[in-house]
């Protein structure tokens, strides 16, 4: 008797722009990762706070990266296309070529970084109107948001920019559209970017009341009047052009996009997790937080209703799983934080080369380091008499004041890789606790988490795992798959390939458990107190600016 032949398997695309590099991977439908490459991208910064990309650059990266993970593989097996990125602001003009959003009029610098923060003046003036569609980013706008970069603008290149502008996108829809020529934009992007509201759509009233009344009288056809669900089929697929660029069929289905941490959630939180003893087994998905930690962080949680968390955004709605409302908490600097702490100390020549002798990472090697001069101790005592509060570029949540500052309290005279490991580990607590303070935030509004997803570059790192794990107390979840977020980026080009019915049965099927990192629940009290000792400082950092300001 002959056997039944096995169907080709089926393969998606997914593709990540991060804020230093553009990611690919080919995923096959049962969650694997088969092939993954990346590239670099270019980060201008032409002043402190200003933050800018070209678009142009980022989309060859793109078809650069994607060309690479497709090669050789037959191509009618691969069915679908889908894109993250980050929530940066990408600027074209009417014949939707790049359009320069400096005063230098470099028209390649088409970008304004998620992390530029050159709009301050401009999201306080936006808070200060207290428009009701503030109630659903926290009650505060953040500076990394649309609104505040959009009035920058008007203000300060009118002429060059404003007036010459054909379309503002979010670098995710910008992707699509490059692929597709569709302008449709993701409801992601503009429910957690633009405040657009799903039963209501744009408010004409908000635009009105912040100085961008132009937006309305064009019908909002500049930053989106047709709005799609993330994973929804673009347009009629790939573009000739775009396949030629990318190395993939015509044609293909071309997902609606995500922003790049809200993939990493879709990568991540549906997953099975029976058998693995987690407190969430047989619980809702909204008993799960989804964690995403790269160059910041994102704490991901869901609810069937509406929670209004003070300093938190939202709630969106079907913002990453459809039919379900969405809160992000997050931290502005986390990788990034880390690696200024590390790198700017003294003793890093020394970290480099010892690392490079002994073929380890710096982080692996100072997590090694960590264990040998640790004694009798856990680790984590280490940091009994050195705390840090991490927000060295501003707080975005909870307490959604970009104005804190970074603080050490505890530091000697010695210069040495021991002090180095040792700031290094305040500096992870000190972000493990700052994850703390958002849970407890999302808790006191009304969210039941028990359990701790988590992805991105950060999550490589066993220490990072286990501070959250442990400052926490609650299980952390790690993916079988590292590139949960490209994981969550081809899921989307499954949905839109029709392949899997919905979103969460694409989730069920492709997104998989690796391990779990339990808490020392033994360690309670010290973390206890460290938390005590985290919410001290800033109290003290209100104090001493408080005098200071009567100067």
């Amino acid at each position: 008797m002959h056997g039944k032949q096995q169907a080709p398997v089926k393969y998606y695309v997914g593709i990540d722009v991060g804020s230093a590099s553009v990611r690919a991977a080919l995923v096959d439908e049962f969650g694997t990762v088969v092939a993954h490459a990346d590239q670099p991208i270019h980060i201008w910064e032409p002043q402190t706070d200003h933050y800018e990309q070209s678009s142009a650059d980022i989309w060859a990266a793109c078809c650069m990266v994607t060309k690479k993970v497709v090669c050789g593989v037959d191509s009618s097996q691969i069915r679908g296309v889908g894109f993250d990125a980050t929530c940066s602001l990408v600027v074209l003009d009417k014949e939707l070529q790049p359009l320069a959003v400096n005063c230098e009029g470099q028209n390649n610098r088409n970008v304004i970084m998620w992390m530029d923060h050159r709009a301050v003046s401009q999201v306080e003036r936006i808070n200060a109107t207290q428009h009701k569609v503030l109630s659903y980013v926290g009650g505060v706008m953040s500076v990394e948001m649309q609104p505040p970069k959009l009035l920058w603008i008007k203000e300060n290149l009118k002429e060059s920019c404003w007036e010459k502008a054909g379309y503002f996108f979010d670098l995710p829809d910008f992707l699509s559209w490059k692929a597709t020529g569709d302008t449709a934009r993701s409801l992601c992007t503009v429910v957690c970017k633009w405040t657009y509201t799903p039963d209501g759509g744009w408010d004409d009233s908000f635009w009105k009341a912040i100085g961008l009344e132009d937006l309305v009288k064009d019908k909002y056809e500049k930053i989106g009047n047709h709005i799609l669900s993330p994973g929804e089929s673009l347009g009629k697929g790939l573009m000739p052009e775009a396949a030629r660029d990318l190395g993939l069929p015509e044609g293909i289905a071309v997902a609606a996009s995500l922003i790049d941490a809200h993939a990493g959630g879709l990568g991540v939180i549906g997953a099975d997790v029976k058998g693995h003893n987690l407190p969430c087994e047989d619980q809702p998905i909204t008993s799960r937080l989804a964690m995403i930690c790269g160059t910041s962080s994102c704490h991901m949680g869901i609810s069937e209703k509406p929670i209004f968390v003070p300093g938190v955004w939202g709630p969106y709605f079907s913002a990453m799983v459809p039919g379900l409302w969405l809160n992000e908490g997050g931290q502005s600097a986390t990788g990034k934080l880390i690696d200024h702490v590390v790198r700017g100390h003294v003793a890093f020549p020394e970290l480099q080369s010892k690392a490079a002798a002994s073929a380890h990472s710096i982080y692996t090697y100072l997590n090694g380091h960590l264990e040998l001069i640790k004694k009798s101790l856990p680790v984590g005592f280490l940091t009994v008499d050195l705390h840090v509060w991490p927000d060295f570029h501003g707080n975005r949540s909870p307490l959604t004041d970009l104005t804190l500052k970074g603080m050490v309290v505890g530091l000697t005279l010695s210069r040495g890789l021991d002090e180095l490991a040792l700031i290094y580990l305040a500096t992870i607590q000190a972000i493990a606790l700052g994850t703390r303070h958002i849970l407890e935030a999302m808790e006191a509004a009304g969210h039941h988490i028990t359990t701790l997803f988590l992805c991105g570059g950060l999550s490589k790192n066993p220490l990072f795992v286990q501070m959250h794990a442990d400052i926490t107390g609650k299980p952390v979840v790690l993916s079988k798959e590292v590139e949960s977020v490209l994981v969550g980026a081809a899921i989307l080009g499954a949905c839109a390939s029709g392949d899997f019915t919905s979103i969460e049965e694409a989730m069920a099927k492709m997104g998989r458990i690796g391990r779990v990192v339990q808490p020392n629940h033994e360690h309670k009290r010290f973390y206890d107190k460290k938390y005590e000792v985290f919410l001290k400082l800033v109290e003290h950092q209100r104090e001493y600016r408080s005098i200071m300001s009567s100067c």
